[in-house]
This record gives structure tokens, sequence and C-alpha cells, in this order.
């Protein structure tokens, strides 16, 4: 389990009962969370009054309760990048906070290569990975996304973090139909980041359905990688899926073309501050070259 512990401006103050408890800067949130299925201290009256509470419908979805009134957005810093929050209808806030330990990563990598990296973000969402790379120094960062409205979010991002003057490019597309047309193109990338939604819709209704469409997605982002690749990094929220899926893929895919690489796995968290317990968040899988 990689964990993302090195946050000042956001914690799980608590987990269980299928929901966490969490502080954003100075804002309590309580949403659900599939993987907190254990329960809680009867006797942690911190649950009681949230600033927002997000319930859940029968019928699927839900709706925020919140008890006093928020502002329309809010920010929270990690390390240089500030990142703007903002509770959507669907529970989620803008910002996927174990990811973090993936921007670190990132940020490690292109600081240390020592030459020119041109980055790929695809279902980039709010671009935090997209701000990371920037800031690290990369060259480029392509960040591509299906939904307009999550881009328009990626470039408020960029400019809450000053990065208005590197070079990043927003693109507004089908993350498998862009990646086929930048083969065409001939143009290539020393990293590719992606972070696939269990199931997602194209802007022209293209389907994306994880278990489906990854292998081929991994395959058509061969033919976009540099001659001296970097790193993939692939993460997943996908329930059923392991992360030893992701170690198969990229072994007989990306390490069998680049066999000087390594493929590491394994699953991202978030520490519980009422507890010693770790809130599971999903998988991620990564090619790398050796060091």
């Amino acid at each position: 389990m990689t964990i993302s512990n090195k946050w000042n401006d956001y914690k799980i103050i608590d987990a269980g009962n299928g929901e966490k408890l969490e502080l954003w800067h100075d804002i309590v949130l309580r949403r659900p969370d599939p993987q907190a299925i254990w329960p809680i201290a009867k006797n942690n009256i911190k649950w009681n009054n949230p600033d927002g509470f997000y319930h859940r419908s029968s019928k699927g979805g839900g709706n925020w309760e919140f008890r006093k009134k928020l502002p329309e957005f809010w920010t929270i810093n990690y390390g240089k990048l500030t990142f703007k929050v903002s509770p959507t209808n669907f529970k989620h806030t803008g910002l996927f906070p174990e990811q973090a330990v993936n921007w670190d990563y990132a940020i490690e990598k292109i600081q240390n290569a020592k030459r020119p990296i041109k980055v790929l973000n695809l279902f980039a969402y709010t671009g935090a990975a997209t701000m990371a790379c920037s800031l690290a120094g990369a060259i480029e960062v392509v960040h591509v996304d299906a939904a307009r409205g999550m881009v328009e979010w990626a470039k408020e991002n960029m400019r809450l973090s000053h990065l208005e003057n590197n070079k990043i490019r927003f693109i507004v597309d089908d993350c498998l139909k862009f990646v086929e047309r930048e083969a065409r193109r001939g143009n290539k990338y020393d990293a590719i980041i992606m972070d696939p939604p269990s199931y997602g819709r194209g802007p022209n209704g293209e389907v994306w359905k994880f278990e489906d469409n990854i292998y081929n997605l991994v395959i058509a982002c061969m033919k976009i990688l540099s001659d001296n690749p970097l790193f993939v990094l692939i993460n997943s929220y996908t329930t059923g899926i392991s992360s030893t899926v992701l170690e198969n893929i990229l072994k007989i895919t990306i390490l069998k073309k680049y066999p000087n690489g390594k493929v590491v796995t394994g699953e991202v968290g978030l520490p519980i501050e009422n507890n010693d317990l770790i809130l599971p968040c999903g998988i991620f899988g990564r090619f790398e070259i050796n060091d």
C-alpha cells in the first residue's frame, strides 16, 4: 500500500459504516465511501455536525445537505500546487487527495530525468497531475478529457498554481481517439498518465468500459511513446480489478517492447486520523525505466 501522508490542507478525520469524514482546509465534509465497510465508534461525535453532508439515495445518486453556507469554491494547497475544491452533484469535490503519491512520483521522475520530458495526461479530470508535471519542469503537458467542464476547471487550477506561462495544452476529446490521431500525426511522448473511469462516454457518445477498453488503450499508447520513455502510469478505481491485472497488461505490452524497464503495481490509500487504519482508494500500475 502506497499512502498519501504528506498533506497539510486535507485529512480523513474518520471513516466507517460506508462513509468518510474529511477536513478540506477548514471545511468538514461527510461523504459515502464504499470501501469503509467497518463500523465506527458509537461515541464519536465528530460525525454529527459536518459543514456538508452528502446523502445517498436508494435510487442511486444523492444530494448535498449544507449545515452552513459554504463558498461556491475554496482552495487547498499541496506543496507549491493550489487546487480549487467544490462539492459537485455526484458527491465529488474536483480533487482526489490519495493521488498525491502519484503527483510526487511524477514530479521526482521528471526532475531527475535530466532531459526534456513531454507528458500526456489522459482522462485528466481537473488536472492535478497535469499541474504536478508542469511544475516539475515538463517541456509540454497535453491534458485530455472528454468533459469540457472538467477541462475548464483544470484551467482554473493552472492559474491558481501560477503555471499560465508553462506549455500546457488543454483538449476536450475522447482519449482513445486522440491517442490514435496522435499516432497518425507521428507525435511522441516521454511519459503518459491515465486515470480512466470504470464507465464513461466521450463528447460524441463514445462508450468507455474499463475492462473492455483498457488493453486497447495501452496498445494504442505504445505507438506514441518515445524511444526512451520515462514512465507510464495507470490509476484505477474500478471495483473488482486487481493491481495484478494492471501488472499483467503492462508486462505483456510496454515491458515487452522496452525490456530495460520494470513494472510496479499496488494500492493507494489515505491515513485515517481517528485510528491507525488506512482507507484504500484504488490501485495503480506503472512502467518505468530503471534508475
